[in-house]
């Protein structure tokens, strides 16, 4: 049985999670947003890797045997989706020398690390995209991204090149370029080499080229045939999960059962529906049990020990939230979610009770207002 298949996974965002600098030396130094103010938009906390390193005694305790780490890689962001350069950690985070520190500490203690791809997309930051800022129609990268005229409008409102929903700091790669998809598998391979213990992949169905999927976990396993891969897909993934592509997706139509059985009146329904979450079903007892026959019977057995099966994430509210402070509720859910074929897997700062919902200030991201000294949670 792989390693992955059962194991309790704790998710990070590294930014909020604990400021803290290499061993025998103070946390990094800089101007920072106060720990214990509302996160903003825009704004640092100045976690690190080494903080995370710092912490793996009071995860051991918590029982945790894997790690998935929001994005690490250096970008302009606080969630680090907007990649500038994907094979440099982030200064920010302690850089490459902080998660090989990180991957050491939690490999020693039997706990694994998994690492957040996002290949659909890059920062403006991004060289290739630099390159074609300055250069325009010369650039030898004109055909790693899809543009549609020169020269970019990279900071309007209307892009002149695909981008991730439109967001002008999100172009979008074009994956079908033979030096782009060269790139990205590098970048997977390399990774994984440096001690990495598999991939959390973002976005994936937005590059609906299996090919290059297939091409990826081949790479990947050549690597290190016990890696992780698992995909962000909301919804069923048959054709994901087919043995050649992933080896489970993060199971958001369970995060769906569970909170709609659950939460019976005292669930937000309305705030579920403003996150990934969308629309969540009350059920009752029969129907959660016909909804876990139907999610549990489309895969195979070893997928459905590999799912990564959630409640929250950095793309939802936090669960007291979604519960209206029902700490019983919320309970009950990590217990099914624990109690349930798969891998559990805590938003961290959830086995605290943190809150987070959509705020102002936060521009309608999730802003945390509880860090019982972990940290704080976050929304691209």
């Amino acid at each position: 049985m792989a390693w992955y298949e059962g194991a309790f996974f704790y998710q990070i965002f590294p930014d909020r999670f604990f400021r803290a600098g290499p061993p025998g030396r103070p946390a990094p130094a800089g101007p920072f947003e106060p720990w214990e103010a509302p996160p903003t938009l825009r704004g640092f906390k100045g976690g690190t890797l080494w903080g995370v390193a710092e912490k793996i005694p009071y995860l051991l305790d918590l029982g945790v045997e894997a790690l998935y780490l929001n994005p690490v890689f250096a970008s302009t962001a606080n969630h680090r989706y907007h990649t500038v350069d994907y094979f440099q950690v982030d200064p920010l985070l302690g850089g490459n020398a902080a998660l090989r520190h990180l991957l050491e500490v939690a490999h020693a203690h039997g706990m694994r690390v998994i690492l957040d791809g996002v290949f659909n997309h890059t920062g403006r930051g991004f060289f290739a995209f630099q390159h074609l800022l300055e250069n325009g129609e010369a650039s030898p990268y004109r055909d790693w991204y899809h543009v549609k005229g020169f020269p970019l409008n990279a900071y309007g409102l209307e892009p002149n090149y695909e981008a991730w929903w439109g967001n002008p700091e999100l172009p979008k790669l074009k994956v079908e370029t033979p030096a782009v998809r060269e790139y990205l598998l590098s970048v997977a391979e390399h990774w994984v080499r440096f001690g990495a213990d598999g991939w959390r992949l973002d976005v994936p169905g937005e590059i609906p080229d299996p090919e290059f999927w297939r091409a990826f976990r081949r790479r990947v396993k050549g690597a290190n045939p016990e890696a992780y891969l698992v995909g962000e897909i909301w919804e069923e993934a048959d054709s994901w999960l087919q043995g050649d592509m992933f080896d489970a997706t993060m199971n958001y139509p369970l995060s769906r059962a569970l909170l709609g059985f659950v939460g019976g009146e005292a669930l937000d329904r309305e705030l579920a529906a403003r996150s990934g979450l969308g629309q969540v079903e009350p059920l009752q007892a029969l129907a959660f049990s016909h909804r876990l026959e139907n999610l549990f019977g489309r895969y195979r057995e070893e997928v459905v020990r590999a799912q990564m099966n959630l409640l929250t994430s950095h793309d939802t509210p936090r669960l007291l939230n979604l519960l209206q402070g029902s700490v019983e509720r919320a309970r009950l859910a990590l217990a099914l979610l624990f109690l349930l074929p798969g891998n559990p897997t805590v938003y961290y700062g959830e086995e605290v009770g943190m809150e987070g919902a959509p705020t102002r200030r936060t521009g309608g991201g999730w802003s945390g207002r509880r860090s019982a000294g972990e940290g704080r949670s976050g929304k691209r």
